[in-house]
């Protein structure tokens, strides 16, 4: 026991506690979430020291300013850890001037419920630290598979009496702490002996809300909307972007999460706009239910407050145009349309469809795009742009002719109508769909889910469009973490959303030229990439996107995927989540010779033995060359596509 312990004393009336406070934003901007959680920490503080990692622009200081005493900016490296060392020595022998300090960081939401009757509850404790929350013993570590993963408070809230911080154990520790180049090492470096390391020195300390409480070793994560109950005043991050298969197994539902803490009055728009600019969407999705199951008869449309809405329709097959009106005249209230195609001929049979149909829109535009090369997507950006810069909507409707014929009748048939359906299947259908965005303002878009009926897009829907894309997000300054397997897209390229949304890609100033030709209209072509695009131009900009579906679409979906999942589930053993594991490190199926198998065997049995090969290989440039491109498909694809964007 260190011979500086001692006793442990209640937190004093009128005492002056310090919050340190980290920050951490690829963009170095600061989000609204991180205002509000400082705005509500304040009260609670005699002074709130704000470390920021990495840079930070003038919007970011102009909102952290307001709600801090002073914003400290250091370089990115050890994670929020180091930042609170730096912190620590920043603030020196002045940390004897208060009574408590905070360690916590931008890793959660809140308050979500008052923060006065925790700080009143612990104040009253006799101890020398606490946490917010803590995690149960596990054996093995369920980070390295082996050894123990210690008791311990969760280090993004950690609250030191004076008692402690100025003892020489403190000081020896953070005098001695690693290095930490990675956030496993942040566990199980910082984290995960923190609790053990003080209280063996003899620091008495406590969980504000115990994993004994709860039926899970991690509540932070697996029980937060019970521990609102409990009057907990902040939700984990994580529980909305955490592996989605471990939260099912779980059975944690961060949609409910998200409607309690909405409950609590918690404003679920600065939650929202942060998780779509720093969640793979597809993960966000998931975990916070963003699936709207809507009825076809109006129960949430208010009619007081219409969106100025224009539909822009490409409509190459021009027999489709009534077919696609009728569809249209599904929205509530007026609209504008505009429809472009390529040629006169189209366009004048086109206008005479539009003149012999009662009167819908507002007003009517037929336009001749200059060419089809990249078809809806280049009438979109290019044909439309001046519309979609104008400010004048709320609100577009992106359509297209689509038939698919080159995928056989049944499964053209499903995909026109899996996306029809599911957009305007019926003015009350529509008006609920509409409600969407009058209830949510930083709902950015609206379209169906991916399509998997007559499609293998399961685990592959990026097909060779990620090189490019990684290209093309970098020029467009789009920074959102890009989903693994299969994006979050309105594939077929039809949605509803705010034009506000899009601006990243409409500002840009495409060509037809860059479409490259109607045969260029192909996985890896810039029309592909670009039907990939929407959700992350949006969610850059902070808006997220929700997935819609008709009861019928829905029943029809949800069958034939459980179906699916069912055969490929049926031989391999373990929860979801673990099959998902098994199946990664396996690796690629191949065709299932006796090579493939090889392969998959090494890579389960003998993990790294591929690594040791390429360098064995290295000397000889010419055998390296080859085994890089061989094993790095992505990696060759994705330099083809940064040569052909130089061009």
């Amino acid at each position: 026991m260190s011979s500086d312990t001692t006793v442990a004393v209640r937190f004093p009336v009128g005492g002056r506690r310090l919050v340190v406070y980290v920050v951490w934003d690829r963009r170095g901007g600061v989000d609204d979430f991180v205002a509000f959680a400082l705005a509500g920490l304040r009260e609670h503080a005699s002074r709130v020291l704000v470390v920021v990692n990495g840079a930070l622009t003038d919007e970011g200081r102009a909102k952290l300013e307001p709600v801090s005493d002073e914003i400290l900016v250091r370089e990115n490296v050890g994670f929020d850890i180091w930042a609170h060392k730096e912190a620590l020595e920043h603030v020196g022998e002045g940390i004897a001037e208060f009574d408590e300090v905070v360690l916590t960081n931008d890793t959660w939401f809140g308050p979500v419920r008052p923060f006065g009757p925790v700080f009143d509850r612990m104040d009253a404790r006799d101890v020398h630290f606490w946490g917010m929350t803590d995690h149960a013993r596990e054996e093995p570590n369920p980070f390295t598979g082996k050894g123990v993963l210690p008791y311990h408070l969760q280090s993004f809230w950690i609250a030191v009496r004076r008692e402690m911080f100025l003892s020489e154990a403190w000081r020896e520790y953070w005098r001695d702490l690693p290095q930490m180049p990675s956030y496993f090492d942040a566990v199980l470096k910082h984290e995960a002996l923190f609790t053990e390391r003080f209280s063996d020195a003899g620091f008495i300390h406590a969980a504000a809300y115990p994993h004994t409480d709860y039926d899970t070793k991690n509540p932070s994560l697996l029980n937060a909307d019970e521990m609102l109950d409990r009057g907990c005043p902040l939700v984990k991050r994580r529980v909305f972007f955490q592996s989605p298969p471990y939260l099912d197994h779980f059975a944690v539902i961060g949609r409910w999460v998200l409607e309690k803490m909405a409950l609590f009055g918690y404003p679920i728009a600065l939650a929202l706009a942060n998780l779509a600019r720093t969640v793979p969407p597809k993960d966000l999705n998931t975990d916070a239910g963003l699936l709207s199951v809507l009825p076809d008869v109006d129960v949430s449309f208010d009619p007081s407050k219409p969106f100025r809405t224009v539909v822009i329709a490409h409509i190459f097959y021009d027999e489709m145009t009534d077919e696609i009106l009728d569809r249209v005249d599904t929205l509530p209230g007026e609209y504008d349309l505009i429809v472009t195609t390529p040629d006169a001929d189209r366009a004048e049979r086109i206008s005479a469809a539009i003149a012999n149909r009662p009167r819908r829109a507002r007003a009517v535009d037929v336009r001749v795009v200059d060419s089809n090369d990249g078809r809806d997507q280049s009438a979109f950006l290019i044909g439309c742009r001046d519309v979609l810069l104008s400010d004048d909507y709320d609100i577009v409707v992106k359509l297209h002719s689509k038939k698919t014929p080159q995928d056989g009748f049944n499964v053209g048939r499903h995909f026109k109508e899996q996306q029809f359906e599911n957009l305007l299947n019926s003015p009350g259908y529509t008006a609920n769909l509409l409600a969407l965005f009058q209830n949510e303002p930083g709902l950015g878009l609206v379209f169906p889910p991916t399509i998997h009926i007559g499609y293998p897009t399961m685990g592959r829907g990026w097909w060779s469009n990620k090189p490019g894309f990684e290209v093309l997000a970098e020029t467009l300054g789009i920074r959102v973490p890009l989903d693994d397997l299969t994006p979050l897209a309105p594939y077929g390229s039809m949605f509803i959303g705010r034009p506000a949304a899009l601006r990243t890609l409409v500002a840009h100033e495409w060509r037809y030229d860059q479409f490259g030709g109607r045969e260029a209209y192909q996985d890896g072509g810039l029309a592909h990439i670009l039907e990939r695009m929407p959700v992350y131009a949006a969610a850059e900009r902070g808006y997220h996107s929700r997935t819609v579906l008709t009861s019928e679409q829905f029943s029809i979906s949800h069958t034939a995927f459980e179906y699916n999942f069912d055969e490929l589930s049926s031989t391999i053993p373990g929860a979801t989540y673990e099959q998902i594991e098994f199946l990664r490190l396996a690796g690629y199926m191949g065709t299932g010779r006796l090579r493939d198998f090889a392969r998959i065997y090494m890579r389960l049995h003998h993990p790294g033995t591929g690594a040791r090969l390429r360098r064995l290989l290295e000397p000889d440039r010419r055998v390296g060359r080859w085994w890089h491109r061989l094993r790095h498909p992505r990696a060759t694809l994705r330099n083809a596509a940064r040569r052909i964007a130089r061009h």
